[in-house]
């Protein structure tokens, strides 16, 4: 069907209709439906006008510019669907162009076509887009600058540990060795006694080598050997198992994962190793009590959740001056698994108490603490859908109860 051309008299159209039409803000056009005419509203007028920067342009004229801007299949697919809507370019405007057909009673089948500027819209868009854009650009980047804060408080908080994990280590290293240099002698001391006893059992007179092995036998003092042989090899065995178990609780606090999705984990078994890592910091000042519960395996990143033991373990440590008791204690209720951690020691204030969780602050001195230890441990129990609860009293003592789901919610997609 050819484009409306030319403006025509308003007999064509009943005055309720153009009345209506006249009072609408909306850019409407009526087409004629026995010809290429049509009638525009005034702000149709007004806005083709506009659109071609003239004003006092004739109004049909301004009208058909707008008008000779629909595509080429427009009024097909309008007569087809009884409706056509697109998005057309009318001199660097974005405009929602929308046809339909209607039927007036006693005037048959009528058209007419609504024009919306939605340049300023479309711009928004693409400004929203950007804005978008920047702000998952930051956040990506921000989320990398969590993990490289979490992984260096991680590895800061096992270099204030280094001298004491080095202390563990050496002890059982410094008395295998020594085993290891005594074992040599009690072999040195068994070959040179089997030695003899071949001998004899291959001379002429195997009974009358008795006294001179009886002799031998005494001197190497084979008896004493015999009995301390078993206990030297068992201590040196409970010295490797201690090695073994540091170095894999070291391995584990060392292992980042961020990637890797939350499992079962069994966060008591992960306090006893995050315990044996921080034992050397703790155990010249510090008893230990323990109220363990059954607890269910729980969701999560066990060595996340490790870090934030072994942060809640040294500043209970720190907490206590002298000496002072640390009590232990897991449960789990509700769907939920906790642990906490109390000390005996100085307690906080109100007001430290308010802010304790805040990035960067430290009552510590200057070079003593980052101030980021229990914000990161907040960030990550929040990770994990958990909460962790704090209460303490001036002179008495602190408690941090970290609690988490023994399943993590499902999200939907």
């Amino acid at each position: 069907m050819n484009e409306p051309t030319r403006p025509v008299e308003r007999r064509q159209w009943s005055d309720d209709l153009l009345t209506v039409t006249s009072l609408t803000d909306t850019a409407l056009v009526l087409f004629d439906p026995a010809g290429g005419g049509f009638r525009a509203n005034q702000a149709a007028v007004t806005l083709a006008q506009r659109l071609r920067r003239a004003p006092g342009d004739d109004e049909g004229g301004a009208v058909s510019g707008l008008l000779a801007k629909i595509p080429e299949g427009a009024w097909d697919s309008a007569l087809a669907d009884q409706s056509w809507q697109g998005e057309v370019l009318v001199e660097a405007h974005s405009m929602v162009l929308e046809i339909k057909l209607f039927t007036e009673a006693g005037r048959g089948q009528l058209r007419f076509a609504t024009f919306a500027d939605v340049t300023l819209r479309s711009s928004r868009v693409v400004e929203l887009q950007r804005r978008h854009d920047e702000l998952e650009s930051t956040y990506q980047r921000l989320a990398g600058t969590q993990q490289q804060l979490l992984q260096s408080e991680k590895m800061a908080s096992i270099g204030q540990l280094a001298a004491g994990v080095a202390h563990e280590i050496n002890n059982p290293v410094g008395y295998i060795q020594s085993n290891l240099a005594t074992l040599q002698d009690y072999v040195s001391a068994l070959f040179e006694l089997q030695t003899a006893y071949v001998d004899a059992l291959e001379s002429d007179d195997p009974s009358a080598s008795r006294e001179a092995l009886a002799a031998k036998r005494e001197r190497l003092d084979i008896d004493f050997i015999t009995g301390d042989l078993p206990q030297l090899m068992e201590e040196s065995r409970e010295g490797i198992d201690r090695v073994t178990k540091i170095v894999q609780d070291l391995k584990d606090f060392s292992r980042i994962g961020p990637d890797e999705a939350m499992r079962p984990s069994d966060i008591q078994k992960g306090l006893e190793s995050t315990l044996n890592i921080v034992w050397n910091d703790l155990k010249y000042k510090v008893n230990i009590e323990k109220y363990y519960s059954p607890l269910p395996l729980v969701e999560c990143h066990a060595s996340e959740i490790n870090q934030v033991l072994m942060n809640l373990l040294i500043n209970a440590g720190q907490a206590i001056h002298e000496r002072g008791t640390i009590a232990l204690a897991t449960g789990a209720d509700d769907g939920e698994a906790w642990v906490s951690i109390s000390d005996s020691g100085c307690g906080m204030p109100d007001e430290v108490l308010q802010r304790i969780f805040d990035p960067f602050y430290t009552t510590k001195p200057i070079g003593h603490g980052t101030g980021l230890g229990l914000a990161i441990c907040y960030s990550i129990v929040a990770k994990h859908h958990g909460r962790i609860e704090v209460s303490s009293r001036l002179g008495t003592g602190t408690t941090f109860r970290v609690v988490l789901p023994v399943s993590q919610p499902v999200v939907d997609a």
